[in-house]
Parts: C-alpha cells; structure tokens; sequence
C-alpha cells in the first residue's frame, strides 16, 4: 500500500472509476426468493458518491462476473454509463474502456474485494481493495479502504477523488444553498 501523498496523486489523475458490483457496491450477500429471483443490499451512501462523481465529470462504469437484473435500475440511479455482466476476465475490457472513454491506465481507479478482480486491479492506474477484500486483492491494491464493501467504501473512494482534485468544496457549497 502506499503512502498518503502517492495516494492522492493517483486519486488527482482519475477520469473513470471501474466498480466490481458483489462485495464493493453491495456487501456481498445475494438474497434468493422461492422463485429463484435474487436481491442486493446497496448502501445510499454509496450510491451519492457515484452520482457526486458523474456530476464532477468522472464517469463511473461496473463490471461484475455475474449478472443480475437489480444491478441495472440501482446504476441508473447512480447515474453509471455502462454495466458489465458476465465479464471474466475482467480484465478483457479494459482495452474497450480506454478507447471508448479516451483514457490511460492511470486515470482508470478500479474498486475490487475478491480474486475475479486480481487481473484487472494489476492493470490499472489506482488499484484499491475494500478492507473486507481477499488478501491478495489487498497486495495488489494501491489502497486498502478503511469502510466495507456495500458499507460506505465507495464513498470513501469518491471523496477521496473528488477531494484530490480540488471539486469537493463546490460540491459542498452546492448542498449549503
């Protein structure tokens, strides 16, 4: 992991942020009914992080290696421009996002917590784990969050970026009128 200064130099360069959805965006629990139709818990906090950061101009785009039908309306929300389901690797698109978003390695921030993310983290600009993450995903992280996947971790990286580069204060003033 790195020190705080490196941290905020990375989090300063972001323009799109990558969010593998179980375990990041939710806290990782999937609720099956009797028809076999799952449910998520998403963390509202989260969820304004997200949006506080499509508003700043950074894009934020999910991947996960499995899909659900609760992903789509909950990005919506958010204000996300793409999802990704069925992705694995995850590491496969990459390409495609740089090219589509017309950014480098190092201006992507990817979010993981489990060993589907391993290839991707490595690949980025600014890895980060959640705190509740696999080991390994820690080691490859840049940054280790304090807050848990599905718990406020997504904020945390949203502030984290939006502070480095210098759009929180408009953003609070935004909220004070």
């Amino acid at each position: 992991m790195e020190d705080n200064k490196k941290i905020k130099e990375f989090a300063s360069k972001i323009k799109l942020l990558l969010l593998d959805v179980d375990g990041v965006l939710t806290d990782g629990r999937i609720i099956y009914d009797s028809r076999g139709r799952d449910s998520k818990f998403f963390d509202v906090h989260d969820g304004l992080g997200v949006y506080l950061l499509s508003k700043a101009g950074v894009k934020t785009v999910l991947i996960t290696a499995k899909s659900s039908a609760t992903i789509k309306p909950r990005a919506r929300d958010m204000r996300v421009e793409e999802v990704f389901g069925d992705v694995s690797p995850k590491s496969a698109i990459l390409g495609k996002l740089l090219k589509k978003y017309n950014v480098s390695e190092e201006e992507v921030c990817f979010v993981g917590d489990d060993l589907v993310d391993l290839g991707l983290m490595r690949l980025v600009g600014f890895g980060v784990a959640v705190v509740n993450a696999c080991s390994e995903i820690k080691n490859a992280a840049s940054y280790v969050t304090i807050k848990h996947g599905g718990r406020g971790a997504v904020r945390e990286i949203a502030e984290l970026i939006l502070k480095s580069q210098g759009k929180w204060d408009a953003i609070i003033r935004n909220y004070e009128l």
